[in-house]
């Protein structure tokens, strides 16, 4: 047993589960003994400890992996759990279908979709994930399964999606896809100076595009700090598409795990990355993939922070005083020198998601990664926990490794109605932590 290959995507914290069963068929679930301390393992996208399991019992269930069932003409699909959204997008789109929601790697599990009720750049026209779902095969440890959805054991329906695994081992999911004339996407780029000029273009961008995000400079300081990329974009029509594309590119691999990121480093790609567009709005015609998933083509970039791994530290702010106070955090963040290449700052919109642990809220969510270096990056993180609370904002559980269980409480106040739902033998590392 490799149990190297069942921690989180970010490799922090590494803590191991005591045994692994891996599973083949639905028809393994028959006779499926679950023990206290069981929890279901995909692909290990998840950032933190979400989805391990220390010391207990991992499902792995990437071998339930299968189509159930397609409704073309009406866009229903149903598959099993394990099945990856690359691979549902590989069936789909040349259809003329489309994942209603994609979080931004298509290599996640179904599962794992709407168990972290996974958002994306049109959170304020889609809402989540969660929201399309139209029915969940839900297996409990008292070896029943349960058929689960808005009108049928509607609480358990709602305690699933978002519920971080813990409501037991979802079997298969059944939901709604949108539809598209091309596989291509209408993209504008449009460099903006700083968080004042953001605000203002999303106020505008939210209005005439359903997908909406942009990169940022969290290195640069006074009338340019928050500087970065804008890119709103469509869906591309047949009239629009006049070249041909290659849907697929190759993944080009990171050579070598080694402390790649670092104040020089960072400070040098935002700079080059910032000034690449010479223009200040840039129009183009695209694949979805380097739109939606620009990371899934580079294997292994994860490396670039070193063999401690890295914390992604997501959070999202209500508009009130929302520009204020994400410029307290952009000057902490500055001023930590701890910044980092991969930052998103995107808006939510007022869609309520069924889901009782949702993260999504209305208003300004930052995602950002940082090296682990110990205390540093740990007091750094739980200083922007502190105005994040006192300003009624909220962390993302998906990408949770260290957030307090005082914040937790707070941030998810649903949390004891889900308890009532919760599968007792059901658990995970995060879960024993906050509860």
């Amino acid at each position: 047993m490799n149990n190297i290959n069942y921690l989180s995507f970010n490799k922090y914290p590494k803590l191991y589960p005591q045994s692994i069963i891996t599973l083949g068929w639905l028809t393994d679930l028959d006779n499926l003994r679950i023990n206290p301390l069981s929890l279901c393992y995909g692909m290990g996208k998840s950032y933190g400890d979400v989805c391990l399991n220390e010391g207990g019992t991992i499902f792995d269930i990437t071998n339930l992996n299968h189509i159930i069932d397609f409704d073309e003409k009406n866009g229903i699909i149903k598959c099993e759990a394990g099945i990856t959204l690359d691979k549902i997008l590989e069936f789909v789109v040349p259809k003329g279908w489309f994942l209603p929601v994609t979080p931004g790697t298509k290599f996640i599990t179904l599962g794992g979709a709407v168990a972290n009720d996974v958002h994306g750049k049109n959170h304020h026209t889609a809402g989540t994930f969660g929201s399309h779902v139209t029915e969940i095969e839900l297996l409990r440890s008292d070896n029943i399964t349960y058929k689960c959805t808005k009108n049928e054991n509607r609480e358990l329906f709602c305690a699933t999606i978002g519920g971080l695994g813990l409501t037991g081992l979802i079997k298969s999911v059944e939901f709604g896809l949108i539809p598209i004339e091309t596989p291509f996407m209408y993209v504008e780029n449009i460099k903006f100076d700083n968080l004042d000029a953001f605000f203002d273009l999303n106020e505008e961008s939210e209005k005439l595009f359903p997908y909406t995000v942009s990169w940022v400079d969290c290195t640069t300081k006074g009338k340019k700090m928050g500087r970065g990329i804008y890119m709103r974009g469509r869906h591309a029509t047949k009239s629009e598409v006049n070249k041909s594309f290659e849907m697929k590119e190759g993944a080009i691999p990171f050579p070598i795990e080694a402390r790649f990121i670092n104040n020089f480093t960072v400070k040098t790609f935002n700079k080059l990355y910032y000034s690449k567009q010479l223009s200040k709005i840039s129009t183009q015609i695209v694949p979805f993939e380097p739109y939606f998933y620009p990371l899934d083509m580079i294997n292994g970039w994860e490396k670039a922070y070193g063999k401690n791994g890295f914390l992604q530290h997501q959070f999202v702010l209500p508009y009130d005083n929302c520009k204020k106070n994400m410029q307290q955090i952009f000057e902490i963040i500055v001023n930590s020198g701890m910044s980092s290449f991969l930052t998103v700052l995107k808006s939510f919109g007022d869609a309520k998601s069924p889901g009782m642990l949702s993260f999504p809220k209305k208003g300004i969510t930052l995602a950002i990664d940082y090296r682990m270096e110990g205390n540093k990056t740990l007091e750094l993180l739980n200083k922007i926990d502190k105005l994040v609370s006192k300003n009624n904002g909220r962390l993302y559980p998906g990408k949770d490794a260290r957030m307090s269980r005082e914040h937790f409480h707070q941030f998810y106040p649903n949390f004891g109605e889900f308890q009532s739902y919760k599968d007792s033998n059901f658990s995970s590392s995060f879960y024993r932590r906050i509860k």
